[in-house]
């Protein structure tokens, strides 16, 4: 019997990358190792695009399914499978890879071996996350992720890489106890690991709240959310620029995939309950990470702490729990992954020239740079959510979402929004233009073929996403209507109070 592609496509995305990395390690040329690993990651973009075209989007049943045996003496199954709100992750995570590549071309001269390796074990693992349909399978990828991202911040990062790797460790280690804790719990009330099996249960709303409890720990630590974003910035800054693309277009949307993912569907009880501290809690995001940003001139700082007010966008949406929410929550998820990561693509490009960050040293830059300027002004605009760039339909979805919860509190996020435009514009005009006293940057040279290769597909989606949102929105809106079924729908056994009403 022949396996068509719909049979083996996810099973090849998840560990082809951990194949070549066993390759790899028989590789002894460095520019081999590149070469070879920009081609893996970019075949696995291409060989993902079908995915799209095969989805059917009609449906909100998880497809390419494949649920075989695994560990049967403790029930433990291969299940993976997506739906349109996993699809788009796994894309953007293919998408993202070769880039992560080709923005270490020159950056890294030490231990290349060991960082590609590295790069691909991340890609098994993250891709992983997205489609396992097993609590521990997914675990497993969960955890995955740990080893390779700490070391690339570590042994590649800067001069404090020891501190903020540990940190990171320490912090998402942490997190994952908690996730442990409810899986097991919930093991124990289904019988069964498959995470589509615990959805819909009635289970009683104090086991709800105490799961939710412990998901909200592990997600929020992941997202980052207030007051658990204090790894984000070290482990930001320190990272090389691979590490800090990685981070921030695909490790901190598994937070916010969590939520999606286990919270509401599985605890949607508790959800209700939890939700109007959780929007607070988004909107102080929000603010304090603009107000944070505004206030940086370490380039990395400065992008690094945007994150945590895009992510509260994220959250603030997911917690409206409304169609409108929820679809602006995801699109903002993969918008922060395309902007943001090229942010820090930028960033790296003028550390690799000027070897520093500091705003006042890099004033003046795209004076020399045309190129350089024309991109950093596109990706600036988007991060501000202009319109006509894709950050501007996420983020006025999820607007439009939690107006319908409360009007006073969406008040509070106008001057997060001001604050985004402020340190964006801020950035921009002191790189491109600088003042009267710039520093000497005549000997700097434009963007390489490389470097405009990199950020191309990036610049591409923002346009692409601002102007023509309805290919992205298509595929996650009946997966989206089902999460919130399932999140409205979900009666715990035991009488609940009536659920906090918002102003």
């Amino acid at each position: 019997m022949s396996l068509s592609y719909n049979d083996t496509v996810l099973s090849l995305l998840i560990f082809s990358p951990l194949v070549a990395a066993l390759v790899a390690g028989f590789i002894r040329s460095e520019n081999g190792l590149r070469w070879f690993t920009l081609l893996v990651t970019a075949a696995l973009a291409v060989f993902s695009l079908p995915l799209y075209s095969r989805f059917d989007p009609s449906t909100a049943d998880f497809q390419f399914l494949i649920n075989s045996e695994w560990i049967p003496a403790l029930k433990i199954r291969y299940a993976i499978g997506i739906d349109g709100i996993s699809l788009l992750l796994v894309l953007l995570t293919t998408l993202i890879m070769p880039l992560c590549v080709l923005a270490s071309w020159r950056y890294i001269t030490t231990r290349v071996r060991e960082f590609m390796i590295c790069l691909l074990v991340m890609e098994t693992a993250m891709v992983g996350v997205f489609c396992a349909l097993d609590f521990i399978l997914f675990f497993v990828f969960w955890e995955a992720m740990l080893i390779p991202m700490a070391l690339l911040i570590g042994v590649w990062g800067g001069p404090r890489k020891v501190y903020a790797s540990l940190k990171f460790f320490v912090y998402t280690m942490s997190g994952s106890v908690f996730l442990l804790v409810a899986i097991i719990a919930l093991y124990v009330q289904v019988d069964s690991w498959s995470i589509p099996e615990m959805m819909g249960r009635p289970y009683s709303e104090g086991f709800q709240r105490w799961v939710f409890l412990a998901f909200f720990i592990s997600f929020a630590i992941k997202v980052p959310m207030f007051p658990f974003h204090t790894w984000l910035p070290a482990a930001h800054v320190e990272a090389p620029t691979a590490g800090s693309v990685l981070l921030a277009s695909i490790l901190l949307k598994m937070g916010t995939y969590g939520f999606v993912r286990f919270a509401l569907p599985i605890t949607p009880a508790a959800v209700q309950f939890f939700t109007p501290a959780i929007m607070w809690l988004s909107v102080i995001a929000i603010v304090y990470g603009g107000f944070t940003a505004l206030a940086q001139t370490d380039l990395k700082k400065l992008v690094a702490y945007s994150s945590v007010a895009h992510m509260g966008f994220a959250t603030l949406g997911i917690f409206a729990l409304n169609k409108a929410g929820l679809e602006g929550a995801v699109l903002v998820m993969i918008n922060h992954g395309i902007t943001t990561g090229a942010l820090f693509i930028v960033v790296g490009i003028i550390y690799e020239r000027l070897h520093t960050r500091e705003l006042d040293k890099t004033a003046g830059m795209g004076r020399n740079m045309p190129i350089f300027a024309t991109f950093a002004g596109v990706f600036a605009l988007s991060s501000l959510a202009f319109p006509g760039t894709n950050s501007f339909i996420g983020e006025f979805l999820v607007l439009a979402g939690g107006f319908q919860v409360s009007k006073s509190m969406m008040l509070f996020v106008v001057p997060g929004v001001v604050l985004a435009a402020a340190y964006m514009l801020r950035m921009l005009q002191r790189v491109a233009y600088g003042g009267t006293r710039n520093p000497d940057h005549s000997g700097v040279k434009d963007l390489c073929f490389r470097e405009i290769a990199t950020l191309t597909p990036l610049l591409v989606f923002v346009f692409w996403i601002g102007l023509h949102p309805a290919p992205f929105m298509r595929v996650m809106e009946t997966s989206v209507q089902k999460v919130l079924q399932q999140a409205q729908a979900g009666a715990p056994v035991a009488a609940t109070p009536p659920v906090a009403v918002l102003p």
